[in-house]
């Protein structure tokens, strides 16, 4: 399996390479050449799989055995999947009659990030130290330097699977004010000596279009072997599509025996990471309905599905969707600020197959020409923030997707209402926001359809939302029904954190310059 950027060119790159390069040079994300087929009998073999082993199984369809062997394979799986709390690692709970809940957040820093993380900061080492095991003697090892950016949980995610990694550098950069508390202070305690905490002041988008920056410069890059955690690395997207075939299994388990039924996934979604993972699963051959995409007012990918405008700003009435308060940038300030994102940088892998699925000829030729109609549309985005698809394409994206934007008051409420059922789930508020859009999704469902909500963070993680939808229940007490042991104390710890003043590409790069010249 050979893989390729969405902007086209003649560069195909093997498995390691793309995950060491991230994002390609041209600016494009990489994709496989092919989508593989699920083997025939996967039904029946994978039926009773744990999720190491339908890792192995899945991971095994993406890469050759040439470079990772089979038993390489599973023991980089094993060591990834071991630091996580629960036995299923992504296990399900049944809501209601026709809603189950995937929690994603049972890894070491309760976030779904953890799942594509931890096993992506062990191949970052593995083929490291595999490339330096190669090298004669007093020959320039092979290092790293993995930058980021981080609306919250991916910087403590990655923080958490690469610390104290051989030959490995990381710097997270968030924006400051902006990621909840418990989530800096994940990342900023950690005081590994490989680990930077970048503090910038500006936005999420404003942090990830520096990294895409600093990929985009090639001197600097070469100079400092750049490695991607964010999800532009197509590792991420692989390892996320596991759970999607997991809880497929369980909940057929769990529903009347040769039903005729439609498993609906919800996904609470900003970069487009998460659900993209559920798009390949399906292109696979997983029997799944239409993706819903739940968003919250920063609400560029629900407007897409509605008009096919792919826009920073409504152009209907020049704001970003909602009624939160609005920065500079447009960005709204809502509960569930993960999401609070204007571009979706995952979405670009969408997008090309959209145009291929609308490209004219077979084979390389049509790859050709969904890359050429994918750099236009990109070339749109970044000169006037916005690129409106042919009609075509848009049915084609609605033919896999529907989707619904959740306002924050609305979010609260869904708290609330789940907290007072009978099941008494406390959820963080992006998880809300899906279970809220699959509410209202369902009012038009047919009657054999069930959904699986993805569970993206843990409550514990977003205090301050979760607080304000239950205080007034009776019932509720933050520290008995929601805090982990391992958050006690967190805020009081030591914060190791760089701070910039200003959303500049040359400011973070003289932090990478500083540190890299002391080690």
């Amino acid at each position: 399996m050979k893989y390729f950027s969405t902007r086209g060119g003649a560069e195909r790159l093997s498995f390691e390479e793309t995950v060491l390069t991230g994002l390609a040079p041209n600016g494009g994300l990489y994709i496989p050449e092919s989508i593989p087929s699920l083997p025939e009998d996967w039904k029946t073999t994978w039926k009773g799989y744990s999720f190491v082993e339908l890792s192995v199984a899945i991971l095994s369809l993406y890469i050759s055995p040439n470079e990772i062997s089979t038993e390489e394979l599973r023991d980089l799986v094993e060591k990834s999947y071991a630091t996580f709390r629960h036995p299923d690692v992504t296990p399900v709970k049944k809501l209601d009659d026709k809603t189950f809940i995937l929690e994603l957040f049972h890894g070491p820093t309760f976030a779904f990030k953890d799942v594509a993380l931890q096993l992506l900061g062990n191949l970052f080492e593995f083929f490291l130290l595999r490339r330096n095991a190669r090298k004669a003697p007093g020959e320039q090892q092979e290092k790293l330097t993995v930058v980021g950016a981080t609306s919250g949980d991916t910087g403590s995610a990655a923080i958490y699977g690469l610390r104290n990694k051989a030959n490995i550098s990381i710097f997270i950069l968030h924006p400051k004010g902006r990621v909840s508390p418990i989530q800096e202070a994940q990342m900023t305690t950690v005081t590994d000596a490989n680990v930077h905490n970048v503090s910038v002041k500006g936005t999420f988008d404003d942090c990830q279009d520096i990294v895409k920056a600093l990929f985009a410069d090639k001197a600097f890059n070469a100079k400092h072997r750049l490695g991607a955690v964010n999800s532009i690395n197509w590792a991420r997207i692989l390892a996320q599509q596991v759970y999607y075939f997991l809880s497929y299994f369980h909940v057929q388990a769990q529903l009347p025996a040769a039903a005729d039924v439609e498993l609906q996934y919800v996904v609470p979604t900003g970069n487009f990471g998460d659900i993209l993972a559920g798009y390949y699963a399906k292109k696979m051959g997983l029997p799944i309905g239409k993706l819903v995409v739940a968003t919250n007012a920063n609400d560029i990918l629900a407007r897409f599905w509605k008009s096919g405008k792919y826009e920073k700003m409504d152009s209907v009435d020049g704001s970003s969707g909602g009624e939160q308060t609005t920065d500079a940038s447009g960005v709204k300030e809502t509960l569930s600020p993960a999401m609070d994102i204007l571009v979706s940088s995952n979405f670009e892998r969408l997008l090309w197959y959209l145009a291929y699925e609308n490209a004219e000829g077979a084979g390389e030729a049509k790859r050709d020409a969904a890359s050429k109609t994918l750099d236009g549309w990109m070339s749109q985005m970044k000169s006037n923030g916005r690129v409106e698809v042919p009609t075509p394409v848009l049915q084609t994206a609605r033919k896999d997707f529907i989707a619904e934007r959740i306002s924050d008051d609305l979010t609260l409420k869904t708290i609330k209402t789940y907290f007072e059922d009978s099941t008494s789930y406390i959820s963080d508020p992006h998880t809300a926001v899906g279970l809220a859009a699959a509410r209202i999704i369902a009012q038009t469902n047919p009657p054999n359809t069930y959904q699986i909500v993805l569970s993206t963070a843990h409550p514990a993680k977003f205090s301050e939302a979760v607080s304000r939808a239950l205080d007034q229940s009776p019932t509720f007490n933050f520290d008995r029904d929601v805090l982990p042991k391992e958050f006690e104390g967190l805020l009081q710890k030591e914060k190791r954190v760089i701070e910039v003043e200003r959303p500049d590409i040359e400011l973070v790069k003289a932090v990478i310059e500083q540190v890299a010249e002391k080690n």
